[in-house]
């Protein structure tokens, strides 16, 4: 078939008939109409989520807030202050006698199992290889603390 049979054919000339050159434009607006409103919703879901991510951040903050406060006023009551007394001064009510115990005479009194033999060491782990490795792999799924202090 030649260029000039192809520009002259029944079917071109269906094809650019000015009516369904109408339709064409029509569709293609309404592709377009379709196109913006999907966009539209998409981007409204994607700031409906941000929303609701800040809004639920805000709320931790306040709830921190809040602890914080009772921390702070908890902090000035005279129990508070009685106790950091004794604990950091080694402070005593009036009428009270403190008592301080060498630290060899109390450690004769406790299970010396429990104890490690060197402070600085720590206990070595007895599992298998494949049982710590899943157990640092649970705490790490679980966002457990994994480096011990």
């Amino acid at each position: 078939m030649s260029i000039k049979n192809l520009w002259k054919s029944g079917r071109r000339q269906q094809l650019t008939d000015a009516r369904n050159i109408g339709l064409y434009i029509f569709a293609l607006v309404v592709l377009a109409i379709t196109w913006s409103g999907v966009k539209t919703v998409q981007t409204n879901y994607v700031l409906q989520k941000q929303v609701s991510t800040l809004k639920q951040q805000n709320e931790v903050l306040k709830l921190q807030n809040e602890n914080t406060q009772l921390q702070n006023e908890y902090y000035r009551t005279n129990q508070y202050l009685e106790l950091a007394a004794r604990q950091y001064f080694g402070l005593a009510a009036p009428g009270e006698k403190v008592l301080l115990v060498p630290k060899d005479v109390a450690m004769k009194y406790v299970d010396q199992s429990l104890v490690p033999k060197d402070p600085s060491q720590k206990s070595e782990d007895k599992r298998s290889r494949y049982a710590k490795n899943f157990q640092a792999w649970r705490d790490f799924l679980l966002g457990r603390k994994l480096v011990e202090e």
